[in-house]
């Protein structure tokens, strides 16, 4: 059974392969078929690929020619919309002025620049563009007529004017360069605003408003923009200048080109006054004005830019001129007077220090910086070289011969009068200051007992001269007086800075000296060879009766008489060309001359008048009055100033020169 179902299989088998079999041959003759039709389709089919070919060629073309003509009609056509803005925007700036309406004006020229810009970037890019297309055209004469090409030649040569239309706008004459003049002008009338050529040189320079600042530093905007900075610059240095050179010519400073020479010779000028208070002006009022004004229009364009500008206008202006001057007085000669000028020079740069630090601190001053610094060097070296000489100076004074009069000597009365300068409020501060900066800078501590103790010195050296004036004098009496003057004008320094600093027991000292030697003199010169004369022992008496007198006795009184007329005579005559520098001083001996002389004279008067009622010729020996005496005694001793007043003025000048040039003397052959 299982057998039979298998023969059954492989017969069935076997009939599904020939039926295979035989569908296979009809597909293998239906494929010879189908290849022999298509091979009469390839052949149909080549020539047709070579059409569509050449066809995708000429789509290839005519599509890149599009394209590329395309991208250029664009920026050809802004470029032609912006240069029809800008001839808008020339018509406008043409007929508008920076002064009537600045910003607006500005406004006009930033969009013309920034359209020119445009231009000056795009133009020759799209005449590049055209240029290319063109030259494609060209090559492809088969996509494009000739009028179409004549066209795209004529917009290029178009484009290639603009071009140079652009170019002509910033060339001299051109449009934008015109409009950056008129910004110039503008900026130099606004910059003028506040210079008043009537303004009085001392008042203080006038602010410009804060409007016109905006303004000014609009403009330095658009002039920076177009490359005229440096120009706009130079401008704002050339107008501050004038006006502050012009400020500063108002305050008379033809004195600050003078030479050593003419400062020198002119010691009663106020020159270094003048000078003080010039350039305090000038550093606080004229100065501080620049400084401000260039901080406040190149403020955006920060300290690099401003600050140049202000150390050239105070340059340019003169700022070194009054350094100059400070330098002249320096090298002047050396003597007490250069010191107090010294000084006066160093209190008005200390005054300033803190203006001038920060005006003149920065880096870019180092043209003011210097020679300033150089000044203060030489002022402080030169000012305590000449004080610590100063013992010394009125020492070598002893050579000199004392007045003739016995009064005080110009030249004690110059040193007592010029340390009490030094130790005033006006210049003690200062020379304490000097003192000490040198101290500091030899690396040395300054002590204030070093100032007394040098005054002391300087005293001590007068005191030794005083000494040695005195044994000048041939007559005594004179020299007495001559110590009793000076004592009194030492003792007479109660009060004074100096006295102050010299103290009570050397003022005490002079009182005493004074008292000794006005006694030394009223009994050298008057008791022992006038008054003698007229003493009880001297005197012969005369008695009533005539006959109870001889007349060897009434000879000998006449005699004794005509020798005190003559003795009186003669020291009268003497004494009237001495002075009593003090006039209190002068009245006290004055009174205790006419105390001690006149009653002795009355006394023998009176007994002599017995002997002129018995012989009427002795009273021709009778030659003064009491009265007359005590009038003659009462004016002795007065300096001449009182005696010619006329002369006063003339005299008082020489007083300081005569001191100051023999120091000068001494400090030459030094």
């Amino acid at each position: 059974m299982a057998e039979l179902k298998k023969t059954q299989n492989i017969e069935a088998t076997r009939e599904l392969l020939k039926a295979s079999l035989e569908k296979s041959k009809q597909v293998g003759s239906q494929i010879d078929e189908t290849g022999s039709r298509l091979k009469e389709i390839n052949q149909r089919l080549l020539p047709l690929e070579a059409e569509v070919r050449q066809v995708l060629i000429h789509k290839t073309t005519y599509a890149r020619v599009r394209n590329q003509v395309d991208c250029v009609i664009g920026p050809t056509a802004a470029v032609l919309r912006v240069y029809e803005a800008v001839s808008e925007l020339e018509g406008t700036l043409v007929s508008s002025d920076p002064h009537t309406n600045l910003f607006a004006y500005l406004s006009v020229m930033r969009r013309l620049e920034e359209g020119l810009k445009f231009l000056s970037s795009h133009c020759g890019l799209a005449i590049q563009w055209l240029e290319d297309v063109v030259e494609l055209l060209e090559g492809n004469a088969g996509f494009v007529n000739e009028k179409c090409l004549s066209n795209l030649k004529k917009s290029m040569r178009t484009l290639e004017q603009l071009h140079e239309i652009e170019g002509c706008f910033r060339l001299d004459g051109g449009l934008l360069p015109d409009a950056l003049d008129k910004l110039e002008k503008e900026f130099r009338r606004l910059l003028l605003l506040t210079d008043n050529t009537d303004q009085v040189p001392m008042e203080p320079p006038l602010m410009l408003p804060v409007s016109v600042i905006q303004k000014l530093q609009a403009i330095i905007k658009r002039l920076k923009a177009n490359d005229r900075f440096e120009r706009c610059v130079s401008m704002f240095v050339e107008i501050r200048v004038s006006i502050a050179r012009r400020r500063l010519q108002a305050l008379g400073l033809d004195y600050l080109e003078m030479k050593v020479a003419d400062i020198d010779d002119m010691q009663n000028e106020n020159y270094i006054q003048q000078w003080s208070k010039h350039l305090e002006l000038a550093v606080k009022e004229i100065f501080e004005h620049e400084y401000k004004l260039s901080k406040e229009v190149f403020e955006k364009m920060g300290s690099d830019v401003w600050m140049p500008c202000f150390v050239r206008i105070s340059v340019e202006s003169g700022i070194l001129s009054f350094i100059r001057f400070g330098n002249e007085v320096a090298n002047m000669k050396k003597d007490p007077i250069k010191l107090l000028k010294l000084l006066d020079i160093f209190k008005v740069l200390n005054n300033l220090r803190l203006e001038f630090n920060r005006l003149f601190g920065g880096a870019a001053c180092l043209e003011i910086q210097n020679p300033t610094r150089d000044l203060i060097k030489k002022v402080v070296e030169d000012a305590c070289d000449i004080f610590s000489e100063l013992p010394i100076q009125v020492g070598s004074q002893r050579r000199f011969s004392p007045p003739q009069d016995g009064s005080v000597p110009r030249l004690v009365r110059f040193i007592t009068e010029y340390c009490n300068q030094l130790l005033g409020e006006d210049y003690k501060p200062a020379l304490t200051e000097v003192l000490t900066i040198n101290r500091r800078w030899k690396r040395e501590i300054f002590q204030e007992g070093l100032l007394s103790v040098q005054f002391y010195n300087i005293m001590m050296e007068t005191g030794l001269n005083l000494d040695s004036w005195s044994k000048a004098y041939l007559d005594t009496s004179l020299s007495y007086l001559f110590m009793m003057n000076n004592h009194c004008h030492f003792s007479n320094l109660r009060g004074t800075k100096l006295g102050d600093t010299m103290g009570n027991s050397w003022l005490a000292s002079h009182d005493q000296y004074k008292d000794y030697y006005a006694a030394l003199y009223l009994k050298e010169s008057w008791g022992k060879t006038l008054l003698p004369l007229l003493s009880r022992k001297g005197l012969v008496s005369v008695s009533v009766s005539r006959r109870e007198t001889s007349t060897d006795s009434d000879s000998d009184n006449k005699k004794r008489l005509k020798a005190f007329n003559e003795a009186f005579d003669e020291s009268y005559e003497k004494q009237s060309k001495w002075v009593i520098s003090d006039e209190n001083l002068r009245q006290k001996v004055c009174r205790i001359l006419v105390e001690q002389v006149v009653p002795t004279y009355r006394s023998y008067i009176q007994s002599y008048r017995a002997l002129v009622e018995q012989d009427a010729s002795a009273g021709k020996y009778v030659k003064h009055t009491e009265k007359s005496l005590e009038s003659k005694l009462s004016s002795l001793f007065q300096p001449e100033l009182t005696k010619y007043s006329n002369k006063h003025v003339r005299l008082v000048g020489k007083i300081k020169n005569v001191a100051t040039n023999k120091f000068r003397l001494t400090l030459t052959a030094m």
